[in-house]
């Protein structure tokens, strides 16, 4: 009986102590992303205004890649050490992470790289938050959650979306997991983190859909084949930047030399295509996406531009540039299945998203977040086709397969490959 009365009171202080961790961590974390966000957008004026600054892209890598090696110690890993950190990892995340990624994004953007900014955000939450959690003094698991927690809050402030942002730093730890533990901290840091943000000025674009088609036998049909390219493309975009990174680390073996190099292959695509169009954030992509002003192949190219400057090394995400290859890619399909071209650019909007980071749930959650609740089942049905088609191999080698997909086949397909050997 007397441990029943204490159980309300346990709960209390458990809920007060992770609402002031969250509040901090949002509050940081919201501050950086502001700070973040207006940076990028200056940057992007003064580049589009000055174009002659590509040409400077080969030695801006250089210059950061020579400091993540002098100075970044573990830090050069990125996404990637704030992921294993919140999968019970014991390294420590740097402080030095914070402004290394930050102001290595937003060079690599001034200069014309053509990344995203979710990476960022992610690495700057994760280390706030493990910050954050060494002055509380935590546990292991309560180190976990906290970083969980910076990971939801940097991704919910950099996008607007304090729902899909909660969700996906519980579900892109593990493929086929859901961290539910880390679920109270994780939305009210997102909370705070987006609140702050956009009380600094930070307004997110979002996009309108148009008319939500009825349901009918060939509309499914059609929505399911292009849930599976859009998987496929999430596939491709992740594959090609391991390739790309496999080809410059066992050619170049000097981490300076080599960014000089892939910067220097990006200037060099540029003046042969003639064109600066997937440099940067490239976002006038999604606009024309949805208004179907956008060519076939801009899906091709911004995947093609996005991944010489990430597999060079470049700082930077990858979630913006999965916006606009799912967005164009849906445009071009749906004048190939005869679908509205704002309604099927959506979908490929948060689809390719899902393949590639395998988290089908936070992507269905963010398509409602940015396009209204009308097209929820289509959502979620695009994002679950995704990402089955995708692999079991996404953007993020951290991230950890709990059950790999198709796993509910396997058994189908050994036994019927036994019986063929006999």
């Amino acid at each position: 009986m007397e441990s029943e009365l204490k159980m309300p009171i346990k709960i209390s202080v458990h809920m007060a102590k992770w609402l002031v961790i969250s509040a901090l961590i949002g509050l940081i974390m919201g501050i950086l992303s502001a700070f973040f966000l207006k940076s990028l957008d200056l940057v992007t004026t003064t580049r589009l205004n000055h174009t002659w600054l590509l040409f400077l892209l080969p030695l801006s890598g250089a210059v950061f890649a020579f400091l993540y090696k002098r100075y970044g110690g573990n830090a050069v890993r990125g996404n990637n050490l704030v992921i294993d950190q919140a999968n019970g990892g014991a390294e420590n995340i740097p402080l030095r992470l914070i402004p290394l990624t930050l102001f290595g994004t937003i060079t690599t953007h001034l200069f014309g790289g053509s990344v995203g900014r979710e990476g960022t955000a992610v690495q700057m939450g994760g280390t706030v938050a493990n910050a954050v959690g060494r002055v509380f003094r935590l546990d292991k698991l309560e180190r976990e959650i906290v970083i969980i927690s910076g990971i939801s809050a940097g991704f919910s402030s950099v996008f607007g979306t304090p729902l899909a942002g909660t969700v996906f730093g519980l579900e892109v730890l593990v493929i086929g997991r859901l961290r539910s533990d880390a679920i109270f901290p994780s939305f009210f840091a997102a909370f705070f983190a987006n609140f702050v943000t956009e009380s600094l000025g930070v307004t997110h674009t979002h996009y309108n859909m148009g008319q939500i088609p009825d349901w009918t036998p060939l509309v499914f049909i059609k929505v399911f084949a292009a849930g599976i390219c859009f998987g496929l493309a999430g596939w491709l975009f992740s594959r090609s930047i391991v390739f790309i990174k496999k080809i410059y680390a066992n050619w170049i073996e000097n981490v300076a030399l080599r960014n000089f190099i892939g910067g220097a292959v990006v200037v060099i695509v540029v003046l042969v295509l003639q064109t600066q169009r997937y440099l940067g954030l490239s976002l006038p992509l999604l606009k024309d996406a949805f208004n179907g002003e956008s060519y076939w192949f801009d899906w091709i190219g911004k995947l093609f531009f996005t991944v010489l400057s990430l597999g060079a090394g470049y700082q930077g995400g990858e979630v913006t540039p999965l916006f606009e290859i799912g967005a164009t890619l849906g445009s071009s399909l749906a004048v190939v299945l005869h679908l509205s071209i704002p309604f099927l650019a959506g979908l490929g909007f948060i689809g390719v998203f899902s393949g590639a980071t395998n988290t089908p749930i936070a992507c269905f959650i963010m398509g409602i977040e940015l396009f209204g609740s009308d097209a929820a089942v289509f959502f979620f049905m695009i994002c679950l086709v995704s990402y089955m088609c995708s692999g079991n191999a996404g953007i993020y080698s951290a991230q950890r397969i709990g059950v790999e997909k198709g796993v509910l086949f396997l058994p189908l397909w050994t036994n019927w490959q036994e019986r063929r050997k006999k």
